[in-house]
């Protein structure tokens, strides 16, 4: 199947503006969508209304998204500009056809009342919003579904039971209508907010349960990434739970319930007690579930600029009674959340893919849509990593692998909130995620990786430079 064609109608309102219509381009082409896009397609010397035009002509255009703000809706209605000679092209073919499935509009600004910007021509038709963040990821998966006509709701045949049945075979975790009521209350600062994500987060955690992989037919690490591409949905809804909590209620009590949630999942990352036969990777599809959901609270955190909630779940340490069944400490650290894979060892040697890492790979590629732009996992990934080599004594390493930066490619740059971090103000806040005072706590870590007597992460050849993605030469440098 060839990739469907997408044409972008939009304004070109200003720089920020343009830049979020590429970035949600981009997104659409690492997703299997052929986009088309003036910025990348329209050359000096090309007929501009002719381009337009072939959003209708070029029959191999099957599908125009049509990106609206403030800007864009008063140039449609007031025919000015490209995107009024795109309104004549487009309103008469949406005009002419009630029931047309080639244009959609995708809202990415909404006025003081909420109600989002639109052309006239497009007011009582359904839209697509992309302008709240705890929304993005539910959002850009309706559009792609539009794109490839791939509706989330497929109308079953009447009195065909077995076809009904066959269209909900997916494991259902049971959580959507919790979770919509969550997010409504934290939003709306409502009283029980806190019970409600109580509630989300215990119902979570119980139905997890429908997800263990029992002696699946096939081989086991195709059922590993069936598994969980099947979770996808329920991720989603937790990173927009999250993404939530951060921007509208980025309070202790939260924190200390986001804390708690995960102390819940960690009994998934082992052999239940019920359980007496077993391999080591029976629960690797828990493992990287438990582990994703980890790098993208911390993700949300740090970009949100929340360094205090970011350290708390990095500091405390997590209650885990299964470990004293075996004589150990109760209480383990953050470093729980990163196991090693070895059903997606196999998987690469199986297939002869001869790829670096399958974990890494399977997160950049479930990173499209979520709203969260990969570097942000890495640089969550990096602070991880690097919080456990200041507070490990192995020369092997703390224990954490920060797997996502095989693809940082030629970036050798700080981290953002390293780059900030030349101010010795933000440099003070940032501190407590490396549990370090000054600096020049980092030179014995530095020089150990220099000597060689500490060992840094390596796959094959590919490695990465703490100190260049750190900044060290120019931290706390300037006021």
């Amino acid at each position: 199947m060839s990739a469907p064609k997408l044409f972008i109608s939009y304004s070109w309102s200003n720089p920020e503006h343009e830049q979020l219509v590429v970035d949600i381009a981009t997104e659409l082409r690492e997703s299997g969508v052929d986009v088309i896009l003036d910025k990348w397609d329209l050359k000096e010397g090309h007929d501009a209304v002719a381009f337009m035009e072939k959003m209708v002509t070029d029959p191999e255009i099957k599908k125009v998204a049509i990106i609206c703000d403030n800007k864009y809706s008063v140039k449609a209605d007031g025919r000015a500009g490209g995107v009024g000679t795109e309104t004549q092209i487009i309103s008469k073919e949406v005009y002419e056809n009630q029931s047309q499935e080639k244009f959609v509009a995708v809202v990415t600004e909404k006025d003081e009342h909420g109600k989002p910007f639109l052309p006239t021509y497009y007011k009582s038709r359904i839209y697509i919003d992309l302008s709240e963040a705890d929304r993005y990821a539910e959002n850009f998966e309706r559009l792609l579904r539009w794109i490839f006509d791939k509706p989330l709701y497929v109308k079953p045949k009447i009195g065909n039971k077995s076809s009904f049945l066959s269209e909900s075979e997916h494991v259902s975790l049971g959580t959507t209508a919790l979770f919509k009521r969550c997010v409504d209350a934290i939003k709306n600062h409502k009283a029980y907010a806190e019970g409600a994500f109580d509630e989300y987060c215990n119902l979570f955690v119980s139905n997890l349960e429908r997800f263990r992989l029992s002696k699946p037919e096939g081989e086991f690490d195709d059922a590993v990434v069936k598994n969980i591409e099947e979770f996808l949905p329920y991720r989603n809804e937790v990173i927009q739970l999250f993404t939530t909590v951060v921007q509208y209620a980025p309070t202790t009590e939260f924190t200390q319930r986001i804390h708690r949630l995960f102390e819940n999942l960690i009994p998934y990352m082992n052999r239940p007690a019920n359980i007496t036969q077993w391999i080591e990777w029976d629960f690797d599809n828990f493992k990287f579930i438990v582990h994703e959901l980890f790098l993208y609270v911390l993700a949300i955190l740090l970009k949100h600029d929340r360094l205090d909630q970011a350290n708390y779940l990095l500091e405390q340490q997590y209650y885990y009674p299964g470990k004293s069944d075996y004589g150990m400490d109760a209480m383990v650290g953050f470093l729980v959340f990163w196991e090693h894979l070895p059903s997606l060892e196999n998987r690469n040697k199986r297939l002869q893919l001869s790829r670096l890492s399958l974990r890494a790979d399977l997160l950049k590629e479930r990173c499209n849509g979520t709203g969260i732009d990969f570097r942000y996992l890495m640089q969550a990934d990096f602070v991880a990593f690097m919080r456990s080599e200041v507070e490990a004594n192995d020369p092997w390493g703390g224990g954490w692998v920060p797997e996502t930066l095989l693809y940082l490619g030629h970036f050798n740059s700080p981290f953002e909130i390293f780059a900030r971090s030349v101010s010795k103000a933000y440099f003070d806040r940032v501190k407590v995620l490396l549990a370090i005072d000054t600096p020049k706590d980092l030179e014995p870590l530095f020089k150990s990786y220099q000597d060689g007597s500490r060992i840094l992460p390596r796959w094959e050849r590919k490695s990465f430079s703490p100190l260049a993605l750190i900044g060290y030469e120019h931290l706390a440098t300037r006021p």
